[in-house]
């Protein structure tokens, strides 16, 4: 309940139960480790643990309901940092633990952004003091957004079992496609992404990250059309409308703009999604504290034919940075 109310984070969205063992994430799914589903689950835990992969199972009877928002799965995963799991070790229990942020804002990546959001809270931050720059470097994760999330089923009876991918993060539907079939289980389940699906805050799900709000600045955030900045022809009014905005780019779309801008940065002028993924939310951060902004803009990106994992998952943050509201005019917010 502390975590909930520290987040002021709605009960239907659920928390990820983090482990440093494989063993101890079968103790709370309620999966048979010699059937099907128990042998994918192992499969995936052998290939991408610890790392960024959420894996979400029907929940063994013992498992608190308030962190599952009472939908009977349970979401676990194994952190390959060193601090996370010392941290779960020394506990000798799992940890369930969500991003420490107030709800859909911005995602923390340093130590300073959990400070920011969290500082009348009681928490205590554990600051890995990286001697990194804080001005050249743009996070001390080494993906910088959040695992895939994906949820296994396998009922009885009922022909194949699924494995859906809720959440987009470094690990693909192709790597997981490849780990089954290496596992001899390519047979036994389909994969499929439901990455571009939302729910509303009051509806429960088996995952966070879920609705159309998400890793939002405290600014408004938009979307803005490919056919929009296909065009770079800008009138006086669109330049003055620039003036109050913060642009931010990928790939360089809006890099003729950047004269207009009230401030502008770059998530990777060479289209590399690891760099962007690895920027985003220090950079959604930064924008909402430019001095006069009254808008962020960015660009919108295609994912058209892309595999992938992380352009996938850098359209996903970006696009619930915006609550999914894509313009055609900067001096407005047409839709």
């Amino acid at each position: 309940q502390k975590v909930f109310a520290a987040k002021e984070r709605p009960l239907t969205d659920p928390l990820i139960v983090h482990v440093t063992e494989t063993s101890d994430a079968q103790r709370l799914w309620n999966a048979d480790e010699n059937s099907e589903e128990g042998r994918a689950l192992q499969a995936l835990c052998d290939n991408f643990w610890p790392g960024p992969l959420t894996l979400v199972a029907k929940a063994a009877k013992n498992v608190p309901q308030i962190l599952m928002a009472n939908t009977g799965y349970v979401a676990c995963r194994s952190p390959s940092h060193s601090i996370a799991r010392s941290l779960i070790e020394k506990s000798m229990v799992p940890i369930a633990a969500p991003s420490a942020n107030k709800f859909g804002h911005v995602s923390p990546t340093r130590a300073n952004h959990v400070y920011d959001d969290l500082l009348h809270e009681d928490v205590w931050i554990v600051d890995p003091k990286e001697q990194q720059d804080s001005a050249s470097s743009t996070s001390v994760c080494d993906v910088g957004v959040e695992s895939t999330v994906a949820k296994i089923t396998c009922e009885n009876g009922s022909g194949m079992g699924k494995i859906v991918v809720l959440r987009q993060g470094a690990v693909s539907a192709t790597d997981f496609e490849e780990v089954l079939a290496k596992a001899g289980l390519d047979k036994a389940f389909a994969v499929e992404a439901a990455i571009d699906k939302t729910t509303a805050d009051h509806v429960a799900t088996v995952a966070p990250g879920q609705t159309v709000r998400h890793y939002a600045p405290h600014i408004p955030s938009f979307i803005l059309s490919q056919e929009r900045y296909g065009s770079s022809e800008l009138s006086e009014e669109d330049k003055k409308s620039l003036s109050s905005m913060v642009i931010i780019d990928y790939g360089q779309r809006l890099s003729s703009w950047k004269q207009y801008a009230l401030a502008y940065r770059e998530l990777s002028a060479l289209n590399n999604s690891a760099e962007a993924a690895k920027g985003v939310f220090e950079t959604l951060r930064w924008a909402e504290l430019v001095e006069g902004a009254t808008k962020i803009i960015f660009p919108e990106i295609s994912s058209s034919g892309s595999g992938d994992a992380l352009t996938l998952a850098l359209k996903d943050r970006l696009t619930r940075a915006a609550s999914g509201v894509v313009i055609h005019n900067i001096r407005g917010n047409d839709v």
